[in-house]
């Protein structure tokens, strides 16, 4: 089978035997997969590496076989690959046993996933596959930070910087569907645009005075993943009492504020990172009683996927990038 891995210091797209299949375990015949930053991260992470490791952490695709003992899904069902394995139910923070897929064990960037039962959901009956491919990762990522951790509510506004991001499309959409008012902000006016379309109810440039701007605005919560470039601005803009929840660092990882202004502000700092499997079933019941789509920028075939890794290394897109099979 065709696969992109990372083996010794390279990324490469090579012949792999297809997986074996063990009790308990479903093969996927991967239609469609979705590339994420953390994709772009591997490599370094990794270092060399002699056996090679595939890549990716979204998919979606249909069940080619299966071993002994499965029950909830028969040949040819569409389903989606669960990123987070060994985390089942919803808690306060992520297992120790966590693992993200595509590493260290195989991803989806491959023509067949293999993988435990437990760690597939069936296809939401209102995506296309290239849809599918790109939602689980960054869709759950969001909907435990606006929900889980965030405790939206109608009527409340939501402040998400960098309104270009997957994720952010993803939040945009949620907190719509709830009634809440979203503000974002981006360096581009075209992205600034697109939110608006998507959802947003006010677009601001990321290069403006955000406290000049919004000093009418009470921002209830914000989601960042950002990190350092924007983090002390989004605190300084926050209501008193209001919710703070980060999960990513596109920027540096140490960040500085006015920890006076936060402690007499009485404001939360909540940190969160994907979500459980409890939490991706609710968010696939939300996304088809609310008929909410992934935002797809971009489709590419996997033998072009390194063009892919480039385009989304470069900050361009908004919205999701999908990786196609044949």
């Amino acid at each position: 089978m065709k696969a992109f891995v990372h083996q010794k210091d390279s990324l490469a797209l090579i012949d792999l035997k297809r997986p074996i299949i063990k009790e308990g375990q479903v093969l996927v015949r991967i239609k469609s997969a979705g590339l994420n930053r953390r994709d772009l991260m591997i490599k370094e992470r990794r270092g060399y590496q002699e056996d090679p490791v595939v890549l990716g952490s979204d998919g979606a695709g249909i069940v080619e076989a299966f071993g002994h003992g499965i029950k909830r899904f028969k040949e040819g069902d569409a389903v989606i690959v669960n990123p987070g394995i060994g985390w089942i139910a919803n808690a306060e923070t992520s297992p120790e046993t966590l693992n993200i897929v595509g590493y260290p064990d195989h991803g989806t960037f491959a023509e067949y996933y293999l993988v435990e039962e437990a760690y597939l959901e069936p296809m939401p009956s209102n995506l296309n596959w290239q849809e599918a491919g790109v939602l689980a990762l960054a869709g759950l990522t969001g909907y435990r930070a606006l929900f889980t951790k965030g405790c939206i509510k109608p009527k409340q506004t939501v402040f998400i910087p960098g309104a270009g991001s997957g994720v952010a499309t993803y939040l945009i959409q949620f907190a719509k569907a709830v009634g809440a008012r979203i503000i974002v902000t981006s360096r581009s006016e075209s992205k600034c645009q697109k939110a608006l379309q998507l959802g947003a109810d006010r677009a601001i440039s990321t290069d403006s005075d955000w406290e000049k701007e919004l000093q009418n605005e009470q921002i209830d919560l914000i989601v960042d993943s950002v990190g350092q470039a924007t983090f002390a601005r989004s605190l300084s803009i926050l209501k008193k009492g209001g919710r703070f929840v980060t999960f990513g660092a596109t920027t540096e990882d140490e960040v500085t504020f006015d920890v006076r202004s936060f402690f007499y502000a009485q404001q939360q700092i909540l940190g969160t990172t994907l979500g459980s499997r409890e939490e991706l079933r609710e968010m696939l019941a939300f996304i088809e009683e609310h008929n909410i789509k992934p935002v797809v920028d971009k489709s590419y075939p996997i033998h072009e996927i390194e063009k892919a890794l480039t385009y989304l290394s470069n900050g361009q897109q908004f919205g999701k990038i999908s990786i196609t099979f044949p």
